[in-house]
């Protein structure tokens, strides 16, 4: 059974791949998505065996690689994260699978399409069952490159062949840092497997490491190349420039790498290696640090975007904030807990937009729509359900987790290096819960509600989405309301045992019971801050100050409301630092003074040309003359008479038979002709 789970979407991708000529559209869909539902029916028994049951699960098929001291096997860990993982990844990808059946009836090129959604499937399974670096890094990487192959599948389009080569070299940017960490963490403990590294963890913490001259803790550096790893794949800040541009492909690969696989991979990565960050308080404050900035940054740049999918990419950048920061807390299970609710409601905000973009022609500015509610009314009540468990309105999924999260920020059990870093985790996830509410009902009240600003030939055909969009979206809606509820007091209840010995957090990070009895008005602030959010929303978009826009105006409000925009010009920065530099470089110092100088004079092209402008030289000696022959033989002998006494001398640098075959080879140039 755990075999399979990882071999059904292998051979998915592979038979609806190679061969989707001969099964059609209507085959590829139906094996493609058979073998995905399989695969979650099977990870849902594992999830019962292995998380409920408490039976782990740990196999071992064949070495792979053994070099030395380096022995890596092909190895598969199935415990209580895993197998929570599984189930959100393959719950997930079975609904898109499905929505995609119908999203892209009328694409040509389908069973490529989903081909290239089962292997993304496949590599993330593998990412998430590896038991040591090495394989987890091949999963990595293969979720990587199947991101690519989704953001850029209509090729022929300009934009998603920028977006997919920029998500592309962005993410090289943290597998470097990564695998800069394998590196290291083979150096310190001679072996990559999870179960030798994390149980020796703790032997090494005063260890250290000369690095560009500087002694460092060797366990802070592997922490810190494993954040950036970590910040690669799930968007922080810094390496954040990629998602909102990853928009580029089909809707159905937007909820899939934003819900549940390509962008909770590096939280996914923390928690599991939460023994080596643990023993790095430095790591611990980084991973605060750069989680609430990215919550607070895409919060507010999520203000002032108009594409409706680009809005939906900002919150998840900001909820993989939430998660991250809440990480380097130590409370493990809780980003988990926020991970699992986040990858419902979020996949059904990205397929709720994709059923207005399908029914709009493929309009995507927020600006272009409006008075959808009459026209689709299920999408509609799904939208407004994921809105609602994303900015944490009571008793909703979203809920649950975020609030605990912003709870335990204000928590005063710390120590006093965490007080500080907790704080600021506090502000900035409580300035991020009103504008998170403010953009999600933004774009609720300019999809749904205001005034419809469409075309009429898009009005006149706009009609609710079909079953295979729908069935989707209320699976995905009811999850959005109850998974929360119903999983709380498993994954953070107190003193539940789910985890196990999958997570590892620090002392005081295990009990959850001070939350319960914080005051009334810190626990009510996330809600009241939502509310805040709302009704702001509410007028400036279809209230009061919808007629009342002299704020617009002013000067400061609209420098501020361009640059964020423009994303705070992240991607501008990058440009000039980087990509000009690099681009100068490579034309100007390595293209046409290396390669085109260098290479070609002295490379055989240089080579060949010299040779070929002696040659001709050399001719005009041949004048034919006999006279001119004869003196050049009596020279060619004399000089060589006059190095006899330095031949002796000659032989420690030149070989003799080199410098008479090279005389008698000019012989034969310059010899009459015929």
């Amino acid at each position: 059974m755990y075999l399979l789970i990882i071999v059904l979407p292998l051979v998915g991708t592979l038979i609806t791949g190679l061969g989707g000529r001969w099964l059609g559209r209507k085959g590829a869909n139906l094996f493609s998505t058979v073998c995905v539902i399989l695969c979650f029916f099977f990870s849902s028994l594992s999830f019962f065996e292995v998380g409920i049951c408490g039976v782990p699960c740990y196999l071992v098929l064949s070495p792979w690689i053994s070099s030395g001291a380096l022995n890596i096997s092909w190895g598969f860990l199935f415990d209580s994260l895993t197998t929570t993982m599984l189930v959100v990844i393959t719950s997930i990808s079975s609904l898109v699978h499905l929505y995609s059946i119908q999203y892209m009836e009328h694409d040509p090129h389908c069973p490529r399409f989903m081909s290239f959604l089962e292997i993304f499937t496949f590599f993330m399974v593998l990412l998430v069952t590896a038991d040591n670096f090495a394989q987890m890094f091949l999963g990595w990487e293969g979720v990587g490159l199947a991101s690519y192959l989704l953001i850029n599948f209509w090729y022929t389009r300009l934009c998603a062949n920028q977006a997919a080569i920029k998500a592309l070299i962005v993410n090289r940017v943290g597998d470097f840092g990564l695998s800069l960490c394998i590196f290291l963490v083979f150096y310190l403990f001679g072996s990559v497997d999870y179960e030798v590294v994390f149980s020796s963890t703790d032997l090494y913490g005063s260890h250290k490491i000369n690095f560009f001259g500087l002694t460092i803790n060797t366990l802070t550096l592997i922490g810190i190349f494993l954040i950036i790893g970590a910040a690669g794949k799930s968007a922080q800040l810094g390496l954040h420039t990629w998602l909102p541009d990853a928009m580029e492909g089909p809707t159905p690969v937007s909820a899939l790498i934003h819900a549940a696989t390509m962008v909770t991979a590096g939280v996914f990565l923390i928690v599991r290696c939460s023994p080596l960050i643990n023993a790095a308080p430095t790591v611990l404050f980084l991973v605060t640090l750069l989680g609430s900035s990215t919550a607070f940054f895409a919060s507010i740049v999520g203000v002032f975007q108009n594409d409706i999918k680009r809005v939906i990419a900002y919150s998840t950048c900001s909820q993989l904030g939430y998660m991250v920061f809440i990480c380097g807390l130590s409370y493990y299970n809780v980003g988990m807990f926020h991970l699992v609710n986040h990858a419902f409601f979020k996949a059904l905000l990205f397929l709720s937009a994709g059923s207005v973009i399908h029914a709009l022609s493929n309009e995507q500015d927020m600006r272009r729509m409006g008075s959808l509610i009459k026209h689709l009314p299920i999408t509609y009540s799904a939208m407004l359900i994921g809105s609602l468990s994303l900015m944490g309105f009571p008793f909703l999924t979203g809920f649950y987790s975020k609030d605990l999260i912003i709870e335990i920020t204000q928590i005063s059990h710390y120590s006093n290096i965490q007080t500080t870093y907790g704080i600021f985790a506090c502000w900035l996830a409580n300035i991020s819960v009103f504008f998170t509410s403010f953009y999600t009902f933004r774009l609720v009240f300019l999809t749904f509600i205001k005034n419809t600003n469409s075309y009429r030939k898009h009005i006149d055909n706009i009609h609710e989405s079909p079953t295979f969009l729908l069935v989707p979206l209320i699976l995905l809606s009811i999850a959005s309301v109850f998974i929360g509820f119903l999983s709380k007091d498993l994954f953070v209840g107190i003193g539940s045992d789910f985890w196990g010995n999958s997570i590892n957090m620090l002392p005081l990070s295990s009990n959850l019971l001070e939350v319960e009895f914080m005051s009334i008005f810190l626990k009510w602030l996330p809600f009241l801050l939502s509310m805040l959010g709302a009704f702001s929303a509410y007028a400036i978009n279809i209230g009061f100050f919808k007629s009342n826009t002299s704020f617009v105006y002013n000067a400061t409000f609209r420098k501020c409301a361009f640059a964020l925009n423009k994303k705070l010009y992240w991607d501008k920065l990058y440009n000039s630092l980087i990509v000009s530099s690099a681009m100068y470089f490579g034309y100007v110092i390595s293209f046409k003074n290396f390669d085109r100088g260098f290479i070609e004079l002295l490379g055989p092209y240089g080579l060949s040309r010299a040779i070929s402008s002696l040659s001709k030289k050399l001719i005009k000696v041949q004048t034919g003359q006999i006279t001119h022959y004869t003196f050049f033989v009596t020279a060619g002998l004399c000089s060589l008479l006059l190095l006899i006494p330095y031949w002796s001398f000659l032989e420690l640098f030149i070989d003799i038979r080199l410098i008479a075959f090279s005389f008698f080879g000019l012989l034969a140039i310059w010899s009459p002709k015929s």
